[in-house]
C-alpha cells in the first residue's frame, strides 16, 4: 500500500530549497493531501517562521501539539534530511528575536526585569516598528489591490472579529461608516450572530480578522456566510490558516511579541489602509458618474 505521506516527485526534485520562502511555497502547494498532524505542522511553519529558526524539535513539536518524530517526518515529506536541515532554512532568514512564551502572569512577571517601564515602552514601540516594516517589505500590491476590489464590489460589508481581532473589527466598523457601503458588525453582543446573518445576501462580503489559534467563533460566522454565497476577505497570520482556506482575497499581517504580549500595531494599519483604499476606490467611481 502506497504511504500517504510519501515525497511527492516535485518536491524530491526541488530539495534543497534555495530558501525559506521556496521550501514554503512547495508547503503552501502540497498542503491538501496532507495528514492532519502535518497539515498542524504546516501551519505552524508558514505563521512562525522566526520562531522556527530558534525553537528546538521538542518545542516545535509541543507548539504543534504532535510528536517530535511527525516534525522529522515533515520534513523528510518535503525532501529534507530533517529537521535540522529546516531549521537551517529559517536561521538564514531569520530578521529578528522573538519573546517567550508563557502565561500572562509569567511574561508580566518577565518584565520586572526590564530596567523601567520607560525601556519597557521602547521595546514596545521597537518592536512594533519592525512588523510594520516587515508588513511595508512583504506586502503584495496585487493581493492589497483585489481586496479593495472585492469590498467595493460588494453590495453590503459585514465584519467579524473576535478575541485578540477585537479591536480591528471595532475599527472598521467605525471607519467603514465613512462610507457609503452598508456595514454590519457581528461583534458577537449577546450572541446574536446567528440571527443578524440572516440579513446576509448572496455577494455581500465579509471581513474576517482572526490570528492563530483561531477564534472558533469568527471560524463559525464564516463558514455560516459562506454557505450564504458571501465573498470572504481574510486578515490573518497565515495562508494555511482555516480562515485563508475559505477566502476569496488574503492579506497578512505578521505582529511580532515583545515580552511574550503580541501587537496589533501591523494588522491596525492594514485595516486603515484597506478602509483608505475603498475610500479613495469609491470616490473614483463617483467622480467618474459625475464629472466636473
Amino acid at each position: 500500500m502506497k504511504n500517504r505521506n510519501s515525497i511527492p516527485m516535485a518536491a524530491a526534485t526541488q530539495a534543497p530549497y534555495a530558501d525559506a520562502d521556496a521550501f514554503l511555497a512547495d508547503v503552501r502547494a502540497g498542503y491538501e493531501p496532507l495528514s492532519r498532524q502535518l497539515k498542524a505542522i504546516a501551519r505552524h511553519v508558514e505563521a512562525q517562521r522566526d520562531r522556527l529558526a530558534l525553537d528546538g524539535i521538542q518545542d516545535t513539536a509541543r507548539q504543534c501539539e504532535v510528536q517530535p518524530s511527525a516534525v522529522v517526518r515533515f520534513a523528510k515529506h518535503f525532501g529534507l534530511a530533517g529537521y535540522s536541515e529546516m531549521q537551517a532554512l529559517f536561521r538564514a532568514g531569520a530578521a529578528r528575536q522573538l519573546a517567550p512564551e508563557g502565561g500572562y502572569q509569567q511574561r508580566v512577571r518577565a518584565l520586572a526585569g526590564a530596567g523601567s517601564p520607560a525601556q519597557i515602552a521602547h521595546e514596545v514601540i521597537g518592536g512594533s516598528i519592525a512588523s510594520l516594516q516587515a508588513l511595508q517589505q512583504a506586502l503584495p500590491e496585487g493581493d492589497f489591490d483585489a481586496a479593495v476590489d472585492l469590498m467595493a464590489q460588494a453590495p453590503a460589508l459585514w465584519l467579524v472579529a473576535s478575541r485578540r481581532a477585537f479591536p480591528v473589527g471595532a475599527y472598521l466598523a467605525y471607519a467603514l461608516q465613512h462610507t457609503e457601503k452598508p456595514v454590519h458588525w457581528l461583534h458577537g453582543l449577546g450572541h446574536m450572530q446567528e440571527g443578524q446573518l440572516r440579513a446576509l445576501a448572496a455577494g455581500d462580503v465579509l471581513v474576517a480578522v482572526s490570528f492563530a489559534p483561531y477564534a472558533r467563533e469568527t471560524l463559525d460566522v464564516v463558514e455560516a456566510a459562506a454557505a450564504r454565497g458571501a465573498r470572504v476577505l481574510a486578515l490573518t497570520d497565515s495562508r494555511l490558516s482555516p480562515l485563508a482556506q475559505r477566502a476569496h482575497a488574503v492579506l497578512l499581517a505578521q505582529d511580532g511579541a515583545t515580552f511574550g504580549f503580541r501587537s496589533l500595531t501591523s494588522t491596525l494599519c492594514l485595516a486603515q489602509s484597506l478602509f483608505l483604499g475603498l475610500a479613495w476606490r469609491m470616490e473614483l467611481a463617483y467622480k467618474g458618474q459625475h464629472p466636473g
